[in-house]
């Protein structure tokens, strides 16, 4: 008897703490920027943030402009200062980026039908070129910003309300999972929920991943100002994490997430901002 109520004690503690990660959102602070190449008035300078990436080896990060391949990739060290030259260009039409630690390799996935791609760097870990990994539309729209789970070797897309799960090593899709926008699993399921419909209030193209037991998947709502973390079992909110008053997110693109790092971008001072 005395056991019972104890698991149950236990079981209610669990719930208010719970209850308590969703009710009271956690405030982020910015610590760190990163200004990307080139300005407005120069040539292909590019508008929307695709992804940062950090690669623990080199202990940099790479930041890319979406939308072409003659868009800047800038390359900064550990403290924001860009040691990449203006002239350094994506080399592919991207989307998403990761690094792969299997593999030692930053690779992403591009616009549509190009593809996943990973990058070979040269000595000073400056881009050489992208190597095509898999031809063809292996992702669920051609807009779609990928981040990868390293544990299982999986990436991971948002289209709709639905988290597609493929294959690293074969781009096959393995599972999906639907994502009940602003809802815990206290709150249930909505009647009307439809998972091929876009979130209103969340950013449609981009989807993180964290790592984080129970909040691995993370969303950008950019109408409350805050980033939601969802848990990939049952895709329902877990917790919150507010913006800072002077954060700029937007509906699509320009949101990352990497080396425990949300990182937001500025379109009209073209620099990505990381917030913990």
């Amino acid at each position: 008897m005395k056991l019972f109520f104890l698991t149950a004690a236990v079981t209610m503690f669990s719930l208010h703490i719970g209850a308590q990660s969703t009710s009271k959102p956690r405030e982020l602070k910015k610590t760190i920027t990163l200004k990307m190449a080139r300005t407005v008035d120069d040539e292909m300078p590019g508008t929307r943030g695709a992804s940062v990436v950090w690669h623990p080896l080199q202990k940099k990060y790479y930041a890319a402009m979406a939308g072409n391949f003659g868009y800047p990739l800038s390359v900064f060290d550990v403290s924001g200062k860009r040691i990449s030259n203006d002239e350094q260009n994506t080399e592919a039409d991207v989307r998403g980026l990761w690094y792969n630690p299997f593999k030692k390799a930053i690779e992403g996935n591009a616009y549509g039908s190009f593809g996943w791609f990973t990058y070979e760097l040269d000595k000073d870990g400056m881009i050489k070129e992208a190597k095509t990994l898999f031809e063809g539309l292996s992702q669920p729209s051609e807009q779609c910003v990928g981040a990868y789970n390293a544990a299982k070797k999986q990436v991971l897309f948002l289209y709709g309300s639905q988290v597609y799960i493929y294959m690293r090593d074969s781009a096959i899709e393995r599972n999906r999972i639907i994502i009940h926008w602003g809802r815990t699993k206290a709150d249930g399921i909505m009647e009307d929920e439809d998972e091929t419909a876009e979130p209103e209030n969340h950013n449609r193209t981009t989807i993180v991943y964290t790592g984080m037991p129970g909040a691995e998947l993370g969303f950008l709502n950019f109408m409350d100002m805050q980033i939601e973390l969802y848990n990939i079992k049952d895709g329902f909110l877990t917790r919150t994490l507010k913006l800072p008053a002077d954060a700029i997110p937007e509906a699509t693109f320009n949101f990352s997430y990497t080396n425990g790092t949300f990182w937001l971008f500025d379109m009209t001072n073209r620099e990505w901002t990381g917030y913990k």
